[in-house]
């Protein structure tokens, strides 16, 4: 029996030893998954930093170029009759987006170089337009100080200044002023035209005085008057129709808006790139 009993003690004893000498299987695992799963967890939760949204280059920065379009959403609508008697004229504010058209063809026509739209006050041209009564009037010291008064602190190098102008029209003693339509004559032997009179004005930044615009040439002023010989390019003739039965009824006349943006855009993409070409 001691014989027996002896090989099986030791045998024992050896697996006993083995079993405490071997590290139990489902711990190393979890031991080394588990240092892993917090670095993944850290980086799906982390937000991306906010990236700071570029300044719009029309109302910040250096300033070169400051758009001051002024034509104040006005439509014109004239009538000339035959006699003083039949004359009318009538000043209707419309939301067509004129000054916003102007500064569009303006920046179109600026190309590569970068312009900023001035804005202002409703109404601070209206001085410019409708002066006091007087005997003497120095239009360019006016525009001067008003395109200083608008002008406040942008701190542009110049101004591009794109306002109503005035001119008389052909064969009368009548004038026209900025952008509308006119009706002349009486019944069957009357005629419509929508005009644009529109003037375009360099103004320096510093001094705020009027700065010389494009040059006029020979050739230039002759092709001018050779193009108005045929047709007067301030004028395009419409439909007796499109002139409206009031003033007022303007404003709602979708046919007279889109005929009259039109033009406009005809007549800025004419006069407008000269002044970006010197």
């Amino acid at each position: 029996m001691f014989r027996l009993a002896a090989p099986v003690l030791i045998l024992l004893s050896f697996l006993t030893s083995a079993a405490a000498q071997t590290p139990p299987a489902t711990t190393a695992p979890a031991a080394q998954t588990t240092p892993q799963a917090k670095p993944t967890a850290k980086k799906a939760t982390t937000k991306p930093k906010a990236t700071a949204k570029p300044a719009e280059p029309a109302t910040a920065g250096p300033c070169g170029v400051g758009v001051i379009a002024g034509t104040g959403d006005i439509f014109v609508v004239q009538k000339i009759g035959l006699t003083v008697f039949g004359n009318d004229y009538a000043e209707v504010p419309v939301s067509w987006g004129l000054d916003d058209l102007v500064f569009a063809r303006v920046r179109a026509a600026a190309g590569n170089t970068p312009v900023r739209r001035i804005t202002y006050a409703k109404g601070a041209l209206d001085s410019y337009y409708h002066p006091k009564s007087g005997l003497f009037r120095n239009r360019r010291e006016e525009l001067s100080n008003l395109i200083r008064q608008v002008a406040g602190n942008a701190g542009c190098e110049r101004y591009l200044v794109v306002m109503r102008s005035e001119g008389q029209l052909d064969g009368s003693n009548q004038s026209l002023s900025g952008v509308g339509i006119f009706s002349r004559g009486v019944g069957l032997i009357s005629y419509a035209y929508v005009f644009a009179y529109i003037g375009v004005t360099w103004v320096d930044g510093r001094t705020f005085e009027i700065m010389k615009g494009p040059a006029v040439t020979f050739e230039g002023v002759m092709k001018h008057m050779a193009d108005n010989f045929v047709s007067n390019e301030l004028l395009q003739k419409v439909d007796k129709s499109m002139f409206p039965e009031t003033a007022a009824d303007a404003a709602s006349n979708t046919a007279l808006r889109d005929t009259t943006r039109d033009f406009l855009t005809k007549r800025l993409d004419k006069i407008l790139p000269p002044y970006f070409a010197q």
